[in-house]
């Protein structure tokens, strides 16, 4: 049976669907042809390869190692070619685009602007390069027949000591383009209490911050980010799934954190194949999310690193459509959860899942029930 006389949504449908993006940084989305070319440009040499297929295998390969400070290590590459306005201003506007083209109607894209301070640019110049990259990357999307909005979220990075600084940029820039805070990088010996500074001024400013947990580290991470820093969202969070028990009748027992994270509706950050990469999951049939989504956790799905996963929204989606056979209906939930936990306004989110999001879905559902109609009738070939 083809997916067109299932249930399965095809990849066209997939690709076409009105898609919402939480979890994506900058540095790890660039193309590789932009990647060269920029490296020409600033005279970089390290690159490991100069032609851009070749390239993207590259960072693929490099990333599937199974251990996230060895994924890390890729990014030096990247942020090596994002030292000035000019390529910041490329990379967001490209990556915008490249988001648009995938069906992506809004976007959080983070990134740590204390990663591009090699050449002299301030931190200020960084935000303000890219925020403007973004307003051109949604321009170009709309002379192209696409929609999106794009938000930044500001990365601190966890083993550094900026992240009070960085969290006052989020705060200075949150109605410029700038939609909240987050912190990254290895877990293991850098637990996000060691900026708890940062965490409480933002509270203090009434402003949003996710905070990368529960990836590599486990429960305690995620309990940190909870409860002594309080975060809005929580980033991969795939470790809650090791306070799950299911016995071998199949009945589940929740422990009490993860009953938390699901009782306040905290959203998980999700990322398949990320987490295939890192070996936070086995495989995309073992992954949490089969799970905690047949549980009802506020569950959202992600790129995390397009580049370095060779991935995208659509081919995120294709994974679990393929594997767990979800439905337009599956998909549309894990979008509409989304979509209410972004970081912009209440009337502004609801304005995009009313608008833009149930209506899409909507005539996708229509397109599929009539195929399926004719092709019952034999009107439709395949």
């Amino acid at each position: 049976m083809t997916s067109e006389t299932s249930n399965l949504p095809t990849p066209d449908q997939i690709r076409r669907s009105p898609k919402v993006l939480l979890h994506d940084h900058l540095d790890g989305g660039l193309r590789p042809g932009t990647i060269i070319e920029l490296a020409r440009e600033v005279g970089y040499e390290n690159l490991p390869e100069t032609d851009a297929d070749k390239l993207g295998i590259w960072f693929r390969e490099a990333a599937d190692s199974g251990s996230l400070p060895r994924y890390l290590e890729t990014f030096a590459h990247t942020c090596a070619v994002m030292q000035t306005k000019e390529a910041l201003f490329r990379v967001a506007a490209e990556c915008a685009e490249d988001l648009a083209e995938d069906g992506v109607v809004y976007a959080e894209i983070r990134y740590a602007p204390e990663q591009h301070l090699e050449a002299g640019l301030t931190l200020e110049e960084v935000v303000e390069a890219v925020n403007d990259g973004f307003r051109e990357g949604e321009r170009r999307a709309k002379a192209n027949g696409h929609r999106i909005r794009v938000g930044a979220l500001l990365t601190a990075m966890r083993h550094a000591a900026r992240a009070l600084e960085i969290a006052e940029l989020a705060n200075r820039y949150r109605d410029n383009g700038v939609v909240g805070f987050d912190i990254a990088g290895a877990e293991a010996g850098f637990p996000p209490t060691r900026h708890l500074d940062a965490f409480e001024y933002l509270k203090r400013e009434n402003n949003h911050f996710t905070i990368h947990a529960g990836e590599a580290f486990g429960l305690p991470s995620i309990w940190q980010a909870l409860q002594w820093c309080g975060a809005d969202r929580l980033g991969h969070g795939v470790k809650i799934i090791d306070d799950i028990e299911v016995a071998a009748d199949g009945s589940v027992k929740l422990g009490r954190l993860a009953s938390y994270v699901r009782d306040k509706r905290i959203p998980l950050e999700m990322c398949p194949t990320s987490n295939l990469q890192t070996a936070a999951a086995a495989s995309y049939a073992e992954h949490p999310i089969g799970l905690l989504r047949k549980l009802h956790f506020r569950l959202t799905v992600n790129t995390d690193n397009r580049l370095m996963s060779g991935t995208s929204m659509s081919r995120e989606f294709e994974h679990l459509v393929d594997t767990f056979g979800y439905s337009l209906d599956d998909m549309q939930w894990f979008t509409v959860n989304a979509m209410k936990s972004a970081f912009i306004p209440f009337d502004e989110r609801l304005a995009m899942i009313n608008d833009v999001i149930k209506p899409g879905y909507a005539e996708l559902k229509s397109e599929w029930l009539f195929r399926q109609t004719a092709s019952t009738s034999g009107t439709v070939s395949a």
